[in-house]
């Protein structure tokens, strides 16, 4: 470990969570993850995408050979109406995959948990604490304090906030700040997602016919749906626009989601089969709002947050983890540079905390907008999204090609590693990344 006086306290054991664990490993910084479930390993949620620069980063990690047994690229995307009818094919993918050595990489999210949880060493594993609700945090001028709801309290240096969206960290920070700071310090919102559309998931068996890679994406107003297939399985999305705005938390219950999938059993999700044609056969199904937004303040004193915990965005192109990813990166290569001087005293945390939230805005900002706009073309938001989506992108059969290359390649050929771990590049592509990978024996600059 770098200094045995320095410790991570992280909370949540989300993928985004168990990322980090693998990174301050890597890192050698001392941490410990506290897990409110009793499992680290739970079949909740559905897919999950990974990105190009998602992957190189969980290959630095050395998980590469792991993953592709357990997904797939994506391949031929359709584009369907509701009612079935075939008006784009998307080349997008094979676009990727060609400026970048790879494109989207799909897997269950109760997978991805299992290989990063799984290729943690025992001393790792160990330091994943399961059964651990936090109650309450407390900073001190050289620490924090975490307390549990089973009565036990963890000391550490820093406490990283991975708990998601609805994240107990973040709202804890947001207290703290209040009680330390004057009336008119900027603070952030108690509740600071919107929410303008609600998604329903189900997971099924692969069904005949059904490729590993195959997608589509039907579209119509105010719904929309996307259908991935698996090694194994399919998964679903249903998106559908709420009535209204709402920044609240919606619970909803099994009765909610089969009233949803019966309001829209008639729509198509693949050329051939309709909602109501697979969703008796779902082995899981849920449905939650989707919020969206961007925390102002990321962190305070010795708090920081990573992913859904500081923004949100809609799931449609399947940037969540992948930002969550970035977070961790650029957060942990701070902490790399910092951590080797001894003692980290709080403005000196502070500061890195404020780089590594300047590091992150603008792409961050980027990748928002574009899930939004994606979310709200795809559910036919308005006349304008519905005419560009159904009838002038289908009529222009390089514009996949030239958005991809032009818009979302040179995004993703910005995104960070993690500058202290040394390795083979596993991706290339047309378009060079613009952060190299750390060469065993020279500086990135040779």
């Amino acid at each position: 470990m770098l200094d045995n006086k320095f410790k991570v306290v992280v909370i949540g054991s989300g993928p985004v969570g168990l990322t980090a664990a693998h990174a301050l490993s890597q890192a050698g910084i001392d941490f410990i993850v506290l897990e409110h479930r009793a499992s680290v390993v739970v079949d909740v949620g559905a897919a999950m995408s990974i990105w190009p620069h998602g992957f190189r980063v969980l290959a630095q990690l050395g998980l590469l050979e792991r993953l592709e047994k357990i997904g797939v690229e994506v391949g031929r995307t359709m584009s369907l109406t509701l009612e079935g009818h075939k008006y784009k094919e998307n080349n997008a993918a094979r676009a990727i995959k060609v400026n970048h050595g790879t494109c989207q990489f799909m897997t269950h999210r109760a997978n991805l948990l299992d290989v990063l949880y799984g290729t943690l060493s025992d001393a790792d594993k160990s330091r994943i604490l399961t059964n651990k609700k936090v109650t309450n945090i407390t900073t001190h001028a050289d620490g924090v304090i975490v307390h549990c709801e089973d009565g036990s309290t963890h000391k550490g240096s820093i406490v990283i906030g991975a708990d998601g969206a609805h994240s107990f960290v973040r709202q804890k920070m947001r207290e703290l700040a209040i009680q330390s700071s004057s009336p008119a310090t900027p603070l952030n919102e108690e509740k600071p997602y919107l929410s303008e559309y609600r998604i329903m998931w189900c997971t099924f068996p692969r069904q005949p016919g059904g490729e590993p890679g195959d997608a589509f994406d039907i579209h119509g107003t105010d719904v929309s749906l996307q259908t991935l297939t698996g090694l194994d399985r399919t998964w679903v999305f249903v998106y559908e626009r709420l009535e209204n705005l709402t920044p609240e938390r919606v619970a909803y219950t099994q009765a909610d989601v089969e009233a949803l999938a019966a309001r829209h059993g008639e729509c198509a999700i693949t050329e051939t089969l309709r909602l109501k044609d697979v969703f008796p056969l779902r082995v899981t199904a849920g449905m939650t709002n989707l919020e969206e937004g961007i925390l102002r303040h990321w962190s305070w004193n010795r708090i920081v947050l990573v992913g859904d915990a500081c923004h949100k965005m809609t799931p449609n192109l399947g940037q969540g983890f992948n930002n969550g990813v970035q977070d961790v990166v650029v957060l942990v290569n701070e902490l790399y540079r910092i951590v080797p001087s001894g003692v980290v005293d709080t403005d000196v945390l502070e500061g890195a905390f404020a780089r590594y939230q300047a590091a992150r805005i603008d792409l961050l900002k980027k990748e928002y907008a574009g899930s939004a706009a994606w979310t709200r073309m795809s559910a036919w938001r308005n006349g304008t999204y519905r005419v560009l989506d159904r009838y002038i992108i289908p009529a222009i059969p390089w514009f996949d090609g030239f958005f991809i290359s032009k818009v979302v390649s040179p995004r993703i050929s910005k995104m960070a590693v993690l500058d202290f771990v040394e390795g083979e590049e596993s991706f290339k592509g047309k378009m060079p990344w613009k952060n190299g990978i750390k060469v065993r024996g020279k500086k990135l600059a040779e």
